[in-house]
């Protein structure tokens, strides 16, 4: 009898979910996230990532596309201004496709969040060479010649978004452990397991191409990584949440490599930022009130918007 009641009881709970097909018992089933509502106290710290989401969105988009959010999904910018400097990058077949891929989760990365919390308009984003190369020549302390275009190959492309995603990555991580209900902490964990995928994808393949030169200029692509890394610590006011592609093997993995395609603490955990660190790296100020760089008007949000006052 015990059995027969056992069966009938997985019969019921089958028959359920059945009826329910298409709705959350599916979703929680197949592990797919849900929109649902989070805590007061979760909106903001939900809101602010959209900064990055843009950035990355309509980065990736008009690299791999030539046009944006206005032309790709029109409903997610919410009336803010179209982006300035960005063009289609000239990128051999691999290196589109990945960055087409990025580009549409990014979409949907935006689509999430603003499934979950009401959201705010896009910000005016400034994609413009000269942003990067600005920033590239902030990072050799010296004005590079010609000036640094991320547009104009695969390997400099490449280069200019190792800039970007580790920044919310490491956004991501500072925020989690602040977040109190389940489906903000869902959200964040599921947008940090694809942005943390873009950055290790990103890192890999400069990985490949550690001691090639990024002609016209004497560096080598380690160079340029470690430049990098060095100039997002030097904005942000950290110390060592950044590193590049080598690290000393007493810093690498169990200090037993150098290799340092995954950065990591001491017991290989992402590194962490506050929003205010976020802010003084994309603006290139590093002043969290000081709007520049990547958002010559400042960020949008609640966050952001506080610091501006």
């Amino acid at each position: 009898m015990a059995h027969l009641a056992c069966n009938a009881g997985i019969f019921a709970l089958l028959l359920f979910a059945r009826l329910c097909k298409g709705t959350q018992v599916e979703y929680m089933q197949n592990g797919s996230y849900v929109p649902g509502k989070v805590l007061d106290g979760d909106v903001d710290l939900v809101e602010f990532p959209l900064n990055l989401e843009y950035l990355e969105a309509e980065f990736f988009l008009f690299g791999a596309l030539g046009y944006g959010l206005d032309v790709v999904a029109p409903e997610l910018p919410c009336g803010g201004p179209p982006p300035v400097g960005g063009m289609k990058a000239n990128l051999n077949s691999v290196v589109h496709d990945i960055i087409l891929e990025f580009a549409y989760q990014e979409v949907g990365h935006l689509r999430g969040i603003k499934a979950t919390v009401k959201g705010f308009p896009r910000p005016l984003l400034n994609l413009s060479a000269e942003v990067f190369s600005n920033a590239v020549d902030a990072a050799f302390h010296t004005k590079l010649n010609p000036p640094f275009d991320p547009y104009a190959n695969s390997l400099n492309y490449l280069l200019a978004s190792y800039l970007i995603p580790y920044v919310g990555l490491t956004g991501y991580v500072g925020t989690n452990p602040q977040l109190q209900s389940a489906t903000a902490k869902r959200l964040v964990a599921g947008l940090l397991g694809v942005e943390s995928g873009q950055d290790a994808v990103i890192r890999a393949l400069l990985f490949e191409r550690l001691s090639e030169k990024v002609k016209p200029y004497p560096y080598t692509v380690a160079e340029f990584t470690d430049k990098l890394s060095m100039l997002r610590n030097r904005l942000g006011y950290t110390v060592d949440v950044d590193e590049g592609l080598v690290v000393p093997k007493e810093e690498g993995a169990e200090e037993k490599v150098s290799g340092n395609i995954l950065a990591g603490d001491m017991y290989s955990l992402a590194f962490s930022r506050t929003p205010a660190e976020i802010l003084r790296i994309v603006y290139s100020t590093g002043n969290e009130s000081m709007p520049g760089g990547f958002f010559p008007q400042g960020g949008g949000g609640k966050i952001a918007l506080s610091y501006l006052k």
